[in-house]
């Protein structure tokens, strides 16, 4: 099952991805997709439905985010071992976490913002795991009953701001650096999240091309870490890391995004994000 949000930002309402694609309004059973929607009894009754008996929403419509107001967005970094290898860092021993502003969040084809101040703009193309009920200290092998679903998350990292200091995150949270989307994908259409291509294109050539089996940390060790050190809950963002080919690592020079930059992400079986890079109108 394939869920949205549509329409103008702050004003989305629920939808459901039909099998050709289109969107169906779910707004009749719920206000949003969020924590309070995500539990298995009222997945369940979307499973129910019929979607040829729901209101056809036209496709114009702006896509938003597939998850409203998450408590926390968390990353993973280094987590493909040829990624830590293109950025000159160590093989991480365990999970490296960091925070992205829940503020960064924006829709799949949302543009993304250059800040005026920016130099060195980078893309992260990553499988984003969305939390469906609290988790606090859960062994491993009961992780995947924790997760709602999965959608596909750009990482966009600015990286002079992220190498000021040891903390990230400042290069990490400005507006619009957290796509994500194109809709979640309930855990139960993914059998196995370790077994994903994931690929990236900047203006139509492949910069990152990959595999989820790749990660040194697969996603049920990451839910259950994490859940070690927080409270996780529902509707939690969490970005798994991603594969090798971003610009900082390219040779002999990284190539940085740039104004009219297009970027293409896509995750096997879960969808694309697309967007354009644009001056920040602030």
């Amino acid at each position: 099952m394939k869920l949205c949000r549509y329409g103008d930002v702050g004003k989305e309402k629920p939808g459901l991805i039909d099998n050709n694609g289109n969107i169906r309004d779910l707004s009749f059973l719920m206000d949003d997709i969020d924590h309070q929607t995500l539990d298995r009894k009222c997945l369940d009754a979307i499973r129910q439905l019929d979607p040829e008996n729901l209101e056809l929403i036209d496709k114009s419509v702006r896509i938003g985010a597939p998850i409203a107001t998450p408590s926390k967005f968390i990353a993973i970094g280094l987590n493909y071992r040829d990624h830590a290898q293109e950025a000159g860092m160590p093989i991480p021993q365990e999970p490296v976490v960091f925070f992205k502003s829940p503020g960064s969040i924006c829709g799949p084809h949302d543009d993304i913002f250059i800040p005026p101040h920016s130099s060195q703009l980078d893309w992260e193309a990553e499988l984003g795991i969305i939390i469906g009920k609290q988790a606090k200290f859960i062994p491993q092998e009961q992780a995947f009953d924790y997760i709602a679903g999965y959608c596909v998350v750009n990482d966009i990292s600015e990286r002079t701001f992220q190498f000021q200091s040891s903390q990230w995150d400042k290069g990490k949270s400005f507006d619009t650096f957290g796509p994500l989307g194109p809709y979640l994908v309930t855990a139960d259409e993914i059998t196995d999240p370790q077994n994903l291509r994931i690929w990236l294109e900047v203006n139509g050539q492949v910069r990152q091309d990959s595999h989820t089996r790749q990660m040194i940390f697969p996603v049920a060790e990451i839910v259950a870490y994490l859940s070690r050190y927080m409270t996780l809950n529902p509707g939690d963002i969490i970005a798994t890391g991603t594969p090798p080919g971003v610009a900082m690592g390219m040779k002999p020079a990284p190539v940085w995004l740039k104004e009219g930059d297009v970027l293409s992400t896509h995750i096997e079986g879960i969808g694309e994000l697309k967007q354009r890079l644009v001056k920040y109108p602030g």
